[in-house]
């Protein structure tokens, strides 16, 4: 036997091995890391990628289906950019979310890590946007996770829920032409569709 070789043969198993091994502590640390990557990082991924191919979709609580562009993810809420040319932006509570439809190479970008971001955006809840919608007194439509939707204007926001003064849909908010008046807890917004053009948000 001759003892190079003999070496060469363990050196090169050492090495298989250690290689393997290596590779399996990153698989691991790569399964523990997308293991705390919660949705709303993914969207924020999402968010201005190139538009090659078809959007993505959004299934909701109550549904709907929507292709649309990520415009913005906030603490518990994302705005839509639909693809309709005419469609108002999208709002909708992340919990509503019930699936994202995406090519494969949007998938494997979402599941990257990452950069760090500070952005006020990013801690902004779902109430405080809903508080600038009021200010704005812009006209929306709020679909329910039950499949009902109420055309009219947010008159206020509450900690977990708002107060829409009913009214025609393309129409102010003018006390005479209000048909009625619903408090919509939040955890019922299946998503809301804004009267103004995308952007909005």
């Amino acid at each position: 036997m001759r003892w190079d070789r003999f070496f060469d043969d363990l050196e090169a198993q050492f090495a298989s091995e250690w290689e393997a091994e290596r590779a399996a502590l990153d698989t691991e640390a790569e399964r523990l890391r997308l293991s705390r990557v919660p949705l709303r990082d993914r969207l924020a991924a999402l968010q201005g990628r190139e538009r090659t191919g078809s959007s993505p979709s959004f299934e909701f609580s109550d549904g709907a289906v929507l292709a649309a562009e990520v415009s913005g993810v906030g603490a518990d809420w994302v705005a839509l950019d639909p693809s309709e040319s005419r469609a108002g932006a999208v709002l909708a509570p992340l919990a509503s979310i019930a699936a994202i439809g995406a090519g494969h190479a949007d998938v494997l970008r979402s599941a990257r890590p990452l950069e760090a971001r500070s952005s006020l955006t990013d801690r902004m809840t779902l109430g405080f946007v809903l508080r600038d919608l009021v200010r704005r007194r812009a006209a929306v439509v709020v679909h329910l996770a039950t499949g009902r939707g109420l055309t009219g204007t947010i008159d206020r926001a509450g900690a977990d829920h708002l107060d829409l003064a009913l009214h025609e849909p393309g129409t102010p908010r003018r006390a005479s032409d209000v048909i009625g008046y619903r408090l919509v807890p939040f955890a019922s917004i299946a998503w809301m569709r804004l009267d103004a053009p995308p952007g909005v948000i």
